[in-house]
């Protein structure tokens, strides 16, 4: 009786006291199974995150790939200006004789071979001392231990401000033995 009486007044608070409410009067029923595999299959979201994953990896992949290219670009284009640099160098100091006006104006540091990938370089300083905008040409040799120039190696500056620095480095591209000496043998400004 006092269970009559709970459900009758659970079922008037659902009806809003107004009688116009309808109320369930059927029993809850289990699902059929017979539908069901044993297998499961997979959601949505497990597809979705997979085609997301494989974006993004399609992504990164990619801009690894452009990251590359645009290296290989960057090195390709320093080494197209080193050459440009080296033969225009070369082409300045054809006819100077002795050792050029700028020999005083250019400083030369070798650099450890631990930094270079046991490469010989060294570093040049070109400095504009005078009052006007100029350009520099050297030239380097690198000699065996007896001497003799093993190699001879052209850089330079172009259009440097009074004052101003450039550092450019030259390599060798001998074996690292036998121990060669760089040397600078000419510089000129023009």
């Amino acid at each position: 009786m006092v269970a009559s009486a709970f459900v009758a007044g659970a079922l008037a608070g659902c009806g809003g006291g107004g009688g116009g409410g309808s109320a369930a009067t059927g029993t809850p029923t289990a699902p059929q199974t017979g539908t069901f595999s044993a297998q499961p299959l997979p959601s949505a979201i497990a597809s979705s995150a997979s085609a997301a994953i494989s974006s993004v990896q399609a992504s990164a992949s990619a801009a690894a790939s452009s990251a590359s290219a645009r290296a290989s670009e960057f090195e390709a284009s320093v080494s197209a200006q080193s050459a440009r640099r080296s033969a225009e160098a070369e082409k300045a100091l054809k006819g100077v004789k002795g050792r050029g006006n700028a020999v005083s104006e250019v400083g030369m540091t070798g650099l450890p071979t631990a930094q270079t990938g046991g490469v010989l370089a060294v570093m040049l300083t070109i400095t504009n001392k005078t009052d006007r905008k100029a350009s520099y040409a050297v030239q380097v040799d690198f000699e065996d231990p007896h001497g003799k120039v093993v190699e001879t190696r052209y850089t330079g500056a172009e259009n440097l401000e009074p004052g101003k620095k450039e550092q450019p480095i030259v390599f060798s591209r001998r074996p690292a033995e036998p121990k060669l000496t760089p040397r600078l043998v000419k510089a000129q400004r023009y």
